[in-house]
């Protein structure tokens, strides 16, 4: 075989750098829609913690317009002219003058800031709260008075303003107020059910779109209310909005349309591809639907559907995995993401996926795994086409996580426990046999050693593939076990609400390794050679350059900090949000890398490799060295120590695939990576 020669420069960690920052990549596309506002060419999308994006093209491309927003979870908009209202939960009211280009808060007497439904009507501006009930301000938000006489202490879902009547949707029903807030009346009569999330209104014809009672009429002012549901299969309707004839209803499970005032619905869902509608809005012959996966725009009355999410970086991205320059963004609603160029452009790769919540993904040479709320899918095309390989698993498993050792592939499910394929996926059996606990989050190997994190369980180990499990919890004391990271020795768990822990001895005891670590919801863990990195929810990520002993907060220039997932491909991190797309960040910005002296080299031969390579090492000390290869997923699959200057490392028990190769002392540490092929 032809030997071709790979330089190898060993890197030595030094001190965190401390101007760099994270940024977000163009991608993925999508995230959940909770609000939609048309101000003539501009359309506004309220996201969940994605902030607001203005299209001015149609919907053809969005822009993040979040300068001054410091609330992020955009729930409802109104326009009054040039004045463009956001109701954030838990931020309270921001305005903008100048098309979402800057932001202010403006609460003063908004005593609850949970908003979740904007109304306007001249002059006076509505806002109504979760606990706080309905707000009215007078004077563009400058200041906010309390009008909540007759008002029942409930949740107001929806607004909607009719000349000198007010209704407000809540979850005790629909309130009337014919005085401008100063007092409410209860107007429910025929009203069977009790949630009103929208209102909409056209001329004496008032539509109450309900949860779990379809959508009610009144003709009378709201006296009476008559059920108007024939055709309409899903009675969850999160919206309603009007334009004409046309009376749209998004709900839970699809687009419907009415043209004779709601005596017949019809489905229009062609090209809806996410049939979750959570808003709607219509200008002219455009409609706007949000889903909880992005836009959609029907320029013919809802007959079909496109996508139209380019630049809508609000994806909640719950896994991420590498393959040489493949990076594969699991989501959130919106399916798989494939990017070959480092987060610079993202292309959605979901044919053949059926569902389109992936919580894992795992990848063993050509055969990439993904783990959704349907099951488990295989994509031998690098995400080009997937197919369904459930057979054996049960109906709606909630694959939370994958693993893979060699030919055996596992599988972590909420409700199933763990599950075993010896044949890429083709059949699988339950391997549960000790394990007391089926809530399975999270999956790690290390050699012949399986963890299993469960929810409420703790850790359990099985060194037999499966066939049995021991509980191995000596010291965890927070059993809500969310993710799992090896590094050697050293196995750590994130757990919920309880840090991190850290076992050096296979699980037979544990100790919380917490200093300096302020978030305690720990989703996602990663490790990049001693550098161990945690992702939390609502903190951010932080890193652990002393085995956990210390964390240092690594937050630069990130802006949100529910960290979902994390992955390290190449010179990069890579953090998937909780409806922020996927940031990275150079590794060296973070562990300052530099080069030694030229005379330190590793010469690594062949690569691509069968069955060996062969390491060489041009050193004047005999200090010994240790080898590790880790797998494309992060599990260490071998263990070397280098003692002489030229030794060759036998591969033969290592499936085809893409490894990482570590070479490390106690002065510094290299990584290259390693193709096997057979």
């Amino acid at each position: 075989m032809k030997k071709f020669t790979f330089i190898l420069s060993l890197l030595i960690s030094t001190a965190i750098t401390t101007n760099a920052q994270w940024q977000q990549t163009n991608g993925p596309d999508g995230g959940l829609i909770m609000t939609i506002a048309i101000n003539e060419a501009n359309i506004f999308a309220g996201t969940l913690y994605g902030g607001v994006f203005l299209s001015t093209n149609n919907g053809n491309s969005w822009d993040a317009v979040n300068t001054g927003l410091t609330n992020s979870a955009v729930g409802t908009l109104a326009i009054s002219g040039t004045s463009i209202f956001a109701g954030t939960w838990g931020g309270g009211v921001f305005l903008s003058t100048n098309n979402g280009d800057t932001w202010t808060k403006v609460n003063t007497g908004l005593t609850n800031t949970m908003v979740l439904s904007l109304a306007i009507s001249g002059t006076n501006i509505f806002a109504g709260t979760e606990q706080g009930g309905v707000f009215l301000s007078t004077n563009n938000g400058d200041l906010w008075t309390a009008v909540n006489n007759g008002l029942t202490d409930t949740p107001i879902e929806s607004l909607a303003i009719s000349g000198t009547n007010i209704f407000a949707g809540t979850q005790d029903g629909v309130f009337l107020s014919t005085n401008n807030g100063s007092s409410w009346t209860e107007v429910n009569n025929g009203l069977t059910s009790n949630i009103v999330q929208s209102i909409a209104i056209s001329g004496t014809n008032i539509f109450a779109g309900t949860y779990g009672g379809g959508v009610f009429l009144s003709t009378n002012n709201g006296s009476s209310w008559t059920a108007v549901n024939t055709g309409l299969t899903n009675t969850k309707v999160n919206s309603i909005t009007i334009s004409g004839t046309n009376i749209f209803a998004g709900t839970w499970e699809g687009m419907f349309l009415s043209t004779n005032n709601g005596n017949s619905w019809t489905t229009v869902n062609t090209g809806l591809a996410n049939t979750d509608v959570r808003s709607i809005a219509i200008s002219e012959t455009n409609i706007f639907a949000g889903t909880t996966s992005g836009v959609y725009l029907s320029t013919n009355n809802g007959s079909l559907w496109t996508e139209v999410n380019s630049g809508l970086t609000s994806t909640t991205v719950y896994s991420l995995a590498f393959n040489e320059t493949n990076i594969f963004a699991g989501t959130r609603d919106c399916g798989m993401f494939l990017s070959t160029n480092n987060g610079d452009s993202w292309t959605k790769v979901n044919n053949g996926l059926t569902s389109t919540v992936i919580k894992s993904i795992a990848i063993s040479g050509t055969n990439i795994f993904a783990g959704t709320h349907g099951g488990v899918f295989l994509s031998t095309n690098n995400g080009n086409s997937w197919t369904e390989v459930t057979n054996g698993l049960p109906s709606n498993p909630r694959v939370n996580s994958l693993a893979i050792s060699e030919t055996n592939i596992f599988a972590g499910t909420t409700i199933g426990g763990v599950f075993l394929s010896t044949n890429n996926g083709g059949s699988w059996t339950a391997v549960n046999n000790g394990l007391t606990n089926t809530d399975v989050e999270s999956l790690a190997i290390n050699g012949t050693n399986i963890f299993a994190g469960t929810f409420n369980g703790g850790v359990f180990l099985s060194t037999n593939n499966g066939s049995s499990w021991t509980k191995v919890n000596d010291g965890l004391t927070n059993t809500k076990v969310l993710t799992l990271a090896i590094n050697g020795t050293n196995i750590f768990a994130g757990t919920l609400f309880g840090g991190i822990f850290l076992s050096t001895n296979n699980g037979s005891s544990w100790t919380a390794v917490n200093n300096g670590l302020t978030n305690s919801y720990v989703e996602t863990l990663a490790i990049s050679g001693t550098n161990v990195f945690a992702g939390t929810y609502g903190g951010g990520v932080f890193l652990s350059t002393n085995n956990g002993d210390s964390w240092t907060a690594i937050n630069n220039g990130l802006t949100n900090m529910q960290i979902m997932s994390l992955a390290i491909s190449g010179t990069n991190i890579f953090a998937g949000t909780y409806n922020s797309g996927v940031w990275k960040r150079p590794l060296s910005e973070l562990v300052g890398i530099k080069e030694i002296n030229k005379e330190n080299i590793i010469a690594l031969y062949p690569n691509p490799a069968s069955d060996y390579f062969t390491l060489n090492i041009d050193r004047d000390n005999n200090t010994d060295l240790t080898v590790n290869i880790y797998n494309a997923n992060g599990s260490l699959v071998k263990t070397e120590t280098l003692k002489q200057n030229q030794q060759e490392i036998n591969i033969r028990n290592l499936s085809i695939g893409v490894y990482m190769l570590e070479v490390k002392s106690v002065n510094f540490t290299g990584q290259q990576k390693l193709i096997i092929q057979k």
